[in-house]
This record gives C-alpha cells, structure tokens and sequence, in this order.
C-alpha cells in the first residue's frame, strides 16, 4: 500500500488485508454459474484483496461477480469494470482503447501528493466510481485510521505525569516526521515555530532529539503502533499533526494517534477536520493563529495551565463525545478497521462495484428487449469533489519570497499543473479512440504548444 514508516506516512490500521482470508461477501439468492456472471479485474493487481489465487467469485447484496486479477481477461465482453489503484494509475500507461461496455473503478485511500493527476477534473472524469477519502466520493473511506470510538477514549496519560516529563527537560511539543519535502511543505512551518516554543524532532526532518533506545528507532516498532513507543510519545502534551497534503477529508494517523493516546494535535490538514471532531475542543488548529509566534503563545499557556489544558481532553470522559455525524459516520460506515467480523474496505469497495454492475447489466438487458422503449442507463461519472484537492500552498511565507532552486517550489508546484495536463492528455486519447499508449507524449506536447499560445 506504498507505506513509508511510522514518522513518515504509515499503513492505515485496516492494512491486514494483504494476508487475509479471501472475503465471499454476505451470501445472496444468485443462481448463476461462474461463466455467467460479470468480471471485475482489478487492473493494479497488487491489490487484489483475495489469498491466495487470481480469481474468486464474490456473493455481494444485490448479486455475485468473479473477481480477478489477470489482465488476460481485459477486453473480454464478460468484464465489466476495471479497479484502478490510484497510488499506481499512471496516465500514459492506461489501457486503450478504453471499451465502452467497461466502467473504470477508482480506490485511492492515499494522499492527494500521491498522484495529482486525480486532483483536477479530467483526471478524476476518467472514473466512472472511487473510494476516496472525500466524503462525497461514492464509497467514502474518510475514517479509515479510526477504528471506533473506543479508539479515541482510551485513557490519557495524566497531567502529573506529563508535567514530571517536563521537569525532565523534555518539550512540551512533539515532531516525529522523517519524510520531508512533501506538498504541505510542513517543515517549513515547525523550523519557524521552533523559534519561539521547545519542540522535541526525532525523525529525520529538522531532527534534533534521538529517541532513548535503538528498538524504538526501528520504524516497524512503530508502524505497529508498539506499545513502548506509544508510551513514549504519550507523555507529551501536544503532538505536531501535519499532514503531507492538504485536502478536505484527508485526515491520517498523524491526527488519530495522538487523540487515542491523549496528546493534543497541533494539526494542519483537512480544512473540514472540525466536521469530525468528538467535540468542539479536541483539537489546536495551526490555522487558527497568524502566525508561528502566536501559536508558540497559546501552546505555551495552555502547557503552564493545567486546568485549560484538560479541556482538551474531554471527550474521552464517558459522553464526552458529543459530534453526532461523527457518531452517525462510524455507526453507518460497512466496513471495518482491524475488525474480522466486516469486511475491509477493499472488499466492501469490490462489492459496491459488483452490484453497481449487475444492475447496469440488467439495465442494459431491459433496454434491448423493450427495443429502445425503455431508455439505456446513463454512465454515472465521478465529480470533481470525489477529489478536487488544492494546488499546494507555502507551509511558511510566500512563493515570491523563495529562492530560485526551492525544492518545494520546483517539485510540487509543477508536479500540479503537469498533472492537469496528463489528464487532458488522456482524455483526449480516449475521446479519439486512440489505441497506442506511446503516443500519449505527442498529446501532451500538443497540450503545452496550445498552453504557450495561450499565454
């Protein structure tokens, strides 16, 4: 799942599914056999949430379908819909010419620097279903890094405690992140606020601290959620939650980790994160501040005044959590997180997309016997808001004010728009009816001349 260690961007809790049992579905009354149902192909095949094997048939709600991954079965009339990863859905390599009796399926749980090309509107067009992190995406994995809200009522370490670890010489603010120059360009903001507010660094970025011992340095310890780590970060009063992009409903383990351990998150990240707060004082939002220096302010009151602090920890009393949508969200959400008893999201996904198939292929049928009488059913189409994420902004300052050879500036900035173009690229290929991938640098040559003309 392109994991990148504990203090960089980790798996997600529901991540066993790589080993997992191969999942059936809930059973249903389809009587068909295996030749006659629907194919699904996952198209990044190392997804493929059944184990052992290539091929399974799956009994969803509505229907059944087979499941594969072998792309022998590509342009067959039986496979209905491609799965695209989109972590791994590269523009100049999709399979043309693109059949029109085929719907593309898109899952990407992952952040938005992954692949921007899904962050502008021919991008994600290209879809006709996603499972995005963005709540308004068909099948929504907003809360994947929260396995429920036992989660965020585990006990907190006490504030005598903490204090204690104060008294030690130890910050008030932990950093723990060692994949730097990533679009939020969060380093940037911690180096300024580090001028104003102690703030303990064990990861590789702005790294100024070494964790006690050579087992915790490992970053499978970690990525484990390994109870002596958990207990070492735990003492600290707020945890640096910078997320390595930003876009609404992109929320990772970086928020939900220090909330389940009751540390405060200082957080930047999903502009709508308060929509899914337990409660109206959980979190510290750095945008909320004008500036490093006022946030340094606030941290530092807060850390001198018990009684405020404490505040923030409420919502793991018992009706602490008041956030009825939160409520609603995990209480409705068909999936599970570190949950045998559902299934994972892959999975539930698979089935969503299999039901969606069955019906257009009845749709299709009923079209064809009633010779045109009843209308062909109309391609649903993924909208800008499955995604929709924003051009990447300074996590500090201004874009003038940088230097000529900022790395941020040259990689993300350009990695952005270049991405809208490799989706107008493609795009236009599918449109034309192309069948030769190679020539998709020729449309994107084409694309920069009109740009250049433009301007």
């Amino acid at each position: 799942c392109g994991a990148e260690g504990w203090a960089q961007d980790a798996v997600p809790p529901g991540a066993a599914f790589v080993a997992a049992a191969s999942y059936r579905g809930p059973g249903n009354n389809d009587t068909r056999s295996n030749k006659a149902l629907p194919i699904l192909l996952w198209w990044s095949g190392s997804l493929f949430p059944h184990f052992p094997g290539d091929t399974e048939r799956i009994d969803c709600p509505r229907g059944s379908c087979l499941v594969t991954r072998s792309r022998t079965v590509a342009r067959h009339r039986r496979t209905k819909a491609l799965i695209f990863y989109g972590t791994d859905f590269r523009a100049y390599e999709a399979p043309l010419p693109r059949l029109p009796h085929q719907t593309w399926a898109l899952f990407h749980e992952e952040s938005p620097m992954n692949n921007y090309v899904l962050s502008h509107s021919p991008g994600i067009r290209l879809f006709n279903y996603t499972a995005t992190f963005r709540r308004e995406s068909d099948y929504p994995l907003t809360l994947q890094w929260l396995p429920g809200t036992g989660y965020l009522r585990a006990p907190a370490v006490p504030l005598a405690e903490k204090d204690a670890w104060r008294r030690k010489g130890y910050g008030p603010v932990l950093y723990m992140q060692s994949h730097c120059d990533v679009p939020s360009d969060r380093d940037r903001y911690v180096r300024e606020l580090m001028k104003y507010i102690q703030v303990d660094s064990y990861g590789k970025c702005l790294h100024n601290r070494e964790l006690p011992s050579e087992r915790l340095r490992d970053t499978s310890t970690a990525t484990t959620e390994d109870s002596e780590f958990m207990t070492f970060i735990a003492r600290y009063k707020f945890h640096l939650a910078l997320e390595n992009a930003i876009c609404d409903d992109y929320m990772t383990e970086k928020l939900w980790r220090p909330m389940h351990l009751g540390a405060v998150p200082v957080y930047r990240g999903s502009p709508a994160v308060r929509d899914w707060m337990p409660n109206n004082l959980s979190i510290i939002l750095i945008d909320d501040f004008d500036s490093p220096q006022e946030l340094a302010k606030y941290l530092d009151f807060l850390d001198k005044n018990g009684e405020e602090y404490l505040k923030y920890l409420e919502y793991k009393n018992v009706g602490g959590i008041k956030n009825q949508f939160l409520l609603e969200s995990l209480e409705k959400r068909e999936w599970g997180v570190n949950d045998m008893t559902l299934p994972n999201y892959l999975n539930g996904f698979e089935c969503f997309i299999c039901d969606k198939e069955n019906i257009r292929v009845k749709e299709e049928q009923e079209h064809k016997k009633s010779r045109g009488k009843i209308p062909a059913p109309r391609p649903h189409i993924a909208q800008f808001k499955h995604m929709g994420c924003p051009m990447p902004t300074p996590g500090f300052g201004s874009v003038e004010d940088f230097s000529e050879g900022d790395s941020w500036k040259e990689m993300w900035l350009q990695d952005y728009w270049q991405s809208l173009d490799q989706g107008e690229a493609l795009t236009a290929m599918i449109h034309r009816n192309e069948s030769h991938q190679g020539r998709f640098w020729d449309y994107m040559h084409e694309i920069f001349l009109k740009r250049t003309r433009q301007h």
